[in-house]
């Protein structure tokens, strides 16, 4: 038996952590990327699938088998228009979401973020938390949700205040102990190798995962 994964923001500083673990570990015998355009990237068990977000019905015939990985995500600077940004964030994971449970795909992984809930008067945390809960309700077999702080792990556009706050958390992280342990910065390579590992395991039901926890997984 085959085992194929899919996973939609290969490009992004999770996905492509990802995409690598995935080509390199011999679990899977096919990764399926979805991609706005191809990338400059090839391998015998990788298959890149060109694709309109706004269109994602037409490649659901695509979107099966074992795990779907979803690392798709925005910055208010890269996408100001906030109902741009919700399809980005909100819209499309669901959509996939709904086509994992259509099409049968055993497991669910969505990067989500700290903090996520659907009360909070932020607009970023608000849209992550109602996605979540939005998923959670499509009662897929298996959904791991990971809740990731401060990212980590060298990100090819230009963020000066990214940069200035991941050197803050040098500091601050040491003294986030106890129930604050959650909010310390996370490499997205341990963050992705964590979805590897759990995608490994044969369970149901709906985990989530803060970033304390994210490290011991990976």
């Amino acid at each position: 038996m085959s085992n194929k994964a899919v996973i939609a923001g290969a490009s992004g500083l999770i996905g492509s952590k990802l995409l690598n673990i995935l080509l390199h570990e011999p679990y899977y015998d096919e990764v399926l990327i979805l991609v706005r355009k191809e990338l400059p990237i090839s391998h015998k068990k990788l298959v890149q699938l060109v694709i309109d977000f706004d269109r994602l019905d037409d490649h659901a015939a695509a979107i099966t088998d074992h795990a779907l990985f979803c690392c798709l995500g925005s910055t208010r600077k890269k996408t100001p228009d906030l109902t741009v940004y919700r399809k980005i964030d909100h819209d499309y994971p669901l959509k996939l979401a709904q086509i994992a449970k259509q099409n049968g795909v055993e497991q669910y992984h969505l990067v989500s973020a700290i903090g996520a809930s659907s009360h909070s008067s932020n607009f970023y945390t608000k849209m992550k938390g109602e996605v979540e809960e939005a998923i959670e309700k499509i009662g897929l077999n298996c959904l791991h949700i990971y809740q990731p702080s401060v990212l980590t792990g060298g990100r090819k556009e230009s963020r000066p205040t990214e940069r200035l706050i991941i050197g803050l958390m040098k500091v601050v992280d040491p003294l986030l102990a106890g129930r604050l342990k959650k909010y310390r910065s996370i490499s997205a390579g341990t963050v992705a190798r964590a979805m590897f590992n759990e995608s490994l395991q044969k369970q149901e039901g709906v985990f989530v995962h803060a970033s304390d926890k994210i490290k011991l997984l990976a």
